[in-house]
């Protein structure tokens, strides 16, 4: 019984989490300049109403892009990118597994994304319960707040980039950015950052393994692996410093700092 309010309150972020990916979704086709296809199933008070079959298909279509919007419009591939750096830092193929280190990845990037949820659940959510959006509109507002977190975290350098290649017009204002260029170029910002951060997490590691090599080397025990001698010490050096809190904080930091 203890874990229904906690179950319940993650079900709470469910729809906004879904319309977040609805969203994107709908801006990827808009940029794609596909031809559209209208279907007038009857009106609400509103606008235009969808059947409960296509509302269906809305949701499979969604959660089958789920992956790959994750991947590239949230904070998920820094993090992923970063604990992949530490693994491989310590020395370790198979510990933490990638299981682990997905499911840490996940919540985290829940915990970061929250801010950007709520904007939607009261912007985009609780409107169209009440009937008084489209559901295009309801989509169409979505990335308005993505966009947002978006913008914040890609460098304007990789911006012009993908809006040379493009030969888009320089945009005005944040959401006149097209999502078609603001993807990639929000992906490659996060991917530069994960490097840099991984960069200086092998930095100690690498220390060790020399200093390991080297007094392998003098006492002339040159049969003997300097990484597993060097394993130990590393994954010690760890514990000392609290690396975990050290880097989950650093990481997290990052975006709500």
């Amino acid at each position: 019984m203890s874990h229904q309010p906690a179950f319940k309150r993650a079900l709470r972020w469910l729809p906004a989490i879904l319309m977040m990916l609805a969203g994107l979704s709908l801006c990827a086709q808009q940029a794609a300049s596909l031809p559209s296809v209208t279907v007038d199933f009857g009106k609400t008070p509103t606008g235009t109403g969808l059947s409960s079959s296509l509302q269906a298909l809305l949701l499979l279509t969604v959660l089958s892009l789920a992956p790959t919007i994750l991947m590239t419009a949230t904070s998920f591939t820094r993090i992923t990118v970063v604990l992949h750096f530490l693994r491989q830092g310590l020395g370790q193929q198979q510990t933490p597994s990638n299981q682990v280190l997905i499911s840490l990845s996940l919540v985290l990037t829940f915990f970061i994304m929250a801010p950007t949820a709520r904007e939607i659940n009261t912007t985009v959510i609780q409107p169209l319960q009440r009937n008084e959006l489209t559901t295009e509109q309801a989509l169409g507002r979505t990335a308005a707040p993505l966009k947002v977190f978006m913008l914040r975290y890609t460098r304007k350098k990789d911006l012009s980039l993908f809006l040379g290649i493009a030969k888009a017009p320089a945009p005005k204002t944040k959401a006149d950015v097209p999502m078609e260029c603001l993807l990639p170029a929000f992906l490659i910002s996060e991917l530069k950052t994960a490097f840099e951060i991984g960069f200086m997490i092998f930095l100690p590691f690498l220390i060790v393994d020399m200093v390991v090599a080297s007094i392998l080397l003098s006492m002339g025990m040159m049969m003997l692996p300097p990484v597993t001698i060097s394993l130990p010490f590393k994954v010690l050096l760890f514990v000392l410093v609290d690396g975990w809190y050290l880097i989950i904080g650093s990481l997290v930091r990052g975006y709500t700092g």
